[in-house]
């Protein structure tokens, strides 16, 4: 997608759903949208014209192309800077006919309007400087939010708390680095402009800030897209059944026969405003077959991406051999503070009782459950909302965007080498390159050091009229 911040052509798109529905709204953004109106929209109020309009007001009428009229509309007019895009802007609510939404489009091309690329609006909004890059970039995952969680991230974001704690920590670099490159300047007189001692402070704190906001891209990441739960076992243990109690429905076939299940099934639920994105996989088993065999590899490679790891077993087979068995295997998961390792204890229903020791073979947290007649599945959920609740850090300042955990993994990186060649007495004017480094990758986040490539990778991921 080709980018170009100084187009000023005036553009429309849908920007509902595509499809036939109750009412549709068209958006119109550029110097040219309210002469546009004016020629083929009859208001109601015989004195209305885009001069005296009242920005962000609703205006009821007509809308008539050559042949006659088209539909009863809504129009509401923006004027600059008070718009989205901070250009004239309007929008047409009209009836959600499939037709009409076509008649109106073409009426709008053949008035001199362009159809907007994925993304324009929004751009316009950037060019403009009504967002930074992290806040148009968050406009896109407040669209695609699925949950309340990732809602309020999304939110968060689009109101600048992600992007304000970058600036700042860019402008104080940025001060540092001016007093740095004036001794350049001075260099025959051997003067320090920067002190030492507090820029070294600098840079820790600053490598600090960013580690932990490094550290944050595995929660945001999981928020953003749901928190991933592998439900991993033997053969036969109920993986495929709990994962349909969980979801409440049949996904998963479910049979008697061992290695039923060859690759791994996924399905995204929420629960209490989290997502969480449940994986049924293979068993776990020593088989000859070659697409079994697969499958239990898919497995391994799930688990290591999973937050949460669900260990079904089957009360009524588990015994101190399979349990130490099971510890051995997972030895690594389990002591990783990242990942959360629960035992499920499926079957109970075939058990007159739950064996007392059972819970006493591992130090795990453990729930007993009837998958086949959902019992107990409820303490499942209570479980992973006790661990979503804690993934969340209290602070609102969490990255969960790739790009921006490239950008900061580079700035970091630029830092430990700006430290590393003062401590050893690189000349500072080779050392100032990886200064600028550091500020160049902090400025590409918000947008204050950018490409039309770059732009163009990003507002390209956009709906059309957005």
């Amino acid at each position: 997608m080709f980018i170009d911040l100084h187009n000023h052509d005036t553009i429309c798109a849908l920007a509902t759903a595509q499809g036939s529905g109750a009412i549709a709204v068209i958006r119109l953004s550029g110097a040219q949208s309210h002469l546009i109106i004016h020629e083929i929209f009859k208001a109601r109020n015989k004195h209305f014209s885009p001069e005296n309009a009242i920005s962000h007001h609703a205006y009821f009428g007509q809308i008539f192309d050559d042949e006659g009229f088209v539909d009863e509309v809504l129009v509401t007019l923006f004027k600059s800077p008070h718009s989205y895009t901070g250009e004239h802007a309007a929008e047409i609510s009209c009836h959600g006919s499939v037709y009409i939404q076509q008649q109106l489009l073409l009426l709008l091309l053949q008035k001199g309007a362009r159809l907007a690329q994925p993304g324009e609006f929004t751009m316009r909004a950037f060019a403009s400087g009504r967002f930074d890059l992290t806040q148009a970039e968050a406009v896109a995952d407040l669209i695609a939010s699925q949950s309340k969680a990732a809602h309020h991230l999304a939110v968060t974001q689009m109101r600048g708390g992600f992007s304000s704690k970058i600036k700042e920590l860019r402008q104080q670099l940025i001060d540092f680095t001016a007093l740095i490159e004036l001794e350049l300047d001075f260099s025959e007189e051997d003067v320090e402009f920067a002190n030492r001692e507090q820029f070294f402070a600098l840079l820790s704190e600053l490598k600090k800030a960013i580690f932990t906001l490094l550290q944050s891209f595995k929660t945001g990441n999981a928020i953003k897209s749901g928190i991933p739960v592998a439900i991993i076992g033997k053969p036969n243990v109920g993986k495929s059944t709990l994962l349909n109690a969980i979801l409440n429905e049949e996904r998963a076939i479910v049979s008697d026969i061992p290695g039923t299940t060859r690759d791994s099934i996924e399905d995204t639920i929420v629960i209490e405003g989290y997502s969480f994105r449940f994986i049924d996989t293979a068993g776990l088993r020593d088989s000859d077959d070659t697409i079994e065999n697969m499958g239990i590899e898919r497995t391994y490679e799930k688990i290591k991406q999973a937050t949460v790891i669900l260990y079904v077993c089957d009360l009524a087979a588990c015994d101190n051999n399979s349990a130490d068995e099971m510890l051995t295997e997972f030895r690594s998961y389990i002591a990783d503070k990242e990942k959360h390792f629960i035992l499920i204890g499926n079957k109970a229903d075939k058990l007159g009782e739950t064996p007392p020791h059972f819970a006493e073979m591992v130090e795990l947290e453990t729930i007993f459950v009837s998958a086949k007649r959902k019992e107990n599945i409820n303490l499942i959920a209570e479980s992973l909302l006790t661990i979503a609740r804690n993934m969340t850090p209290e602070h609102d300042v969490i990255v969960s965007n790739a790009r921006h955990y490239e950008a900061l993994q580079a700035a970091y990186e630029s830092l430990e080498s700006v430290e590393e060649g003062f401590r050893t007495g690189l000349p500072t004017d080779l050392a100032t390159i990886d200064l600028r480094r550091a500020l160049h990758h902090l400025g590409t986040i918000t947008g204050e050091i950018t490409t039309d490539e770059v732009l163009g990778a990003i507002f390209g991921k956009f709906c059309i009229g957005k």
